[in-house]
């Protein structure tokens, strides 16, 4: 039998230094001899300068690390483990794109050897990794899968941001093709995570069980949004409700809002394009979805109709989530265009993006700062996303932004506790 024991002497290559990748190389890199590769030049010279724009790892402990960074695929070459965190996105029809994975396999097929292991991190729908990554794998190194190389799969759990939850602590569900894979899988993320490793009963269970975590909160905030969408004609704030509500011991507490970014927004439609290939309509799981998808429609449909004739707006975030740059898959934008498409002109704010990003991904021209605006300039200010910078805006902030007469909106309930100025407004969702 091909021996994939893995010991001191042998290597790991991470393919993939983004969000995912590159934390979980950077740890792994304190235990064994780890490379780390990216197909951006850009991104890895970053690196080698001790600057991380995702701003997951800091720079201190980048420049500490021991981790080899390389786009040279000749540098890979021969690894013993090879682990896959390239992105999982959809097309513009929401069907799975998995174009990323099939490049990553084309591209480690080539240098595998035999006795390597391919593990996968990127979120996928259950039967990807056997049937869809091994023979391609197959099919560019000329081995065969299950006999001179072997899969793996651990499901990536990273919550950008997330300064908790981070991948040296958290579980990590592992799946080997095999009870030798699986062991040297438990060995690796074992020897990195005080969280220790959970062996699920199969590769396909464990894309089933990391493709269900976000559909189960994307369902969930679903129903948030709907009930926002009922009581905003009843007069309520839906966040009055939940305050209340929120006293029961068994409630569960989700909030309203946008839903993007690169996993709830996103893997959703992996799991009912799975569905659907095995003859199931997956009604619960994309009715969520559209529900969601409708929100930055309805609270641009909210906001505009309480504003008379056409006028500047603020929107003050634009990454999908608070405290972390990551522009992917925000739904901000269509908040925005909605705005627009009302006949406002809308300037944009954001705490935390990358202004280079934020023109390059969605040709959106950030504010520098809030300090530099001119004077009574907004019909309304829209609370997007809850960056800490903005939790703080005084009322005082407020009245030197608006017009007389002007809008507070608050999508997020960052000032609920705000004495509403004179002369000024306030709506909640």
């Amino acid at each position: 039998m091909t021996d994939i024991a893995f010991t001191s002497d042998r290597s790991i290559v991470v393919v993939g230094l983004g969000y995912v990748g590159l934390p979980l190389a950077v740890a792994m890199a304190g235990k064994f001899n780890v490379t780390g590769f990216d197909i951006s030049e850009d991104r890895v010279r970053e690196l080698k300068d001790g600057f991380d724009r995702t701003g997951e790892v800091d720079p201190e402990r980048l420049k500490a690390s021991r981790i080899t960074l390389t786009c040279d695929r000749a540098d890979i070459a021969a690894a013993s483990v090879y682990i896959v965190t390239v992105p999982t996105p959809v097309h513009d029809d929401n069907s799975p794109d998995l174009g990323p994975v099939r490049s990553a396999c084309e591209l480690l097929g080539p240098v595998l050897t035999t006795g390597a292991i391919v593990v996968f991190e990127s979120t996928v729908y259950p039967g990807v990794t056997e049937e869809v990554c091994g023979p391609v794998l197959e099919q560019a190194s000329g081995l065969v899968c299950g006999e001179d190389f072997f899969l793996g799969y651990s499901p990536e759990r990273i919550n950008p941001g997330d300064r908790e939850h981070t991948v040296d602590k958290i579980t990590k569900v592992i799946a080997g093709q095999n009870s030798a894979v699986t062991a040297v899988l438990a060995q690796l993320y074992g020897a990195v995570t005080s969280g220790g490793t959970f062996t699920a009963a199969s590769i396909r269970a464990a894309e089933a069980a990391k493709v269900i975590e976000n559909s189960q909160r994307d369902i969930n905030i679903a129903f948030i949004n709907e009930i926002s969408m009922i009581f905003q004609k009843l007069g309520i704030s839906v966040y009055d409700v939940l305050e209340a509500a929120g006293t029961k011991w068994n409630f569960l507490k989700f909030s309203p809002g946008l839903v993007g970014g690169h996993c709830i927004g996103v893997d959703p439609f992996y799991l009912a394009e799975r569905a659907r290939q095995v003859n199931h309509d997956p009604r619960i799981i994309l009715s969520g979805r559209a529900i969601n998808d409708s929100m930055a429609d309805f609270i641009a449909e909210r906001v505009c109709a309480q504003l008379s004739g056409a006028g500047k707006i603020l929107v003050l975030g634009l990454t999908f989530k608070e405290n972390c740059p990551d522009l992917r898959n925000t739904k901000v934008i269509d908040l925005i265009q909605g705005l627009r498409r009302r006949g406002f002109k809308v300037d944009v704010h954001d705490a935390a993006a990358d202004p280079k990003e934020a023109k390059r991904f969605y040709n959106i021209d950030l504010v520098p700062s809030l300090a530099a605006l001119k004077d009574h300039d907004y019909a309304a200010v829209i609370g997007v996303v809850p960056h800490t910078e903005y939790t703080t805006i005084t009322a005082s902030q407020f009245e030197r932004l608006l017009t007389p007469g002007g809008l507070i909106a608050d999508v997020k309930a960052m000032w609920r506790g705000l004495d509403t100025p004179a002369l000024l407004r306030k709506w909640q969702l």
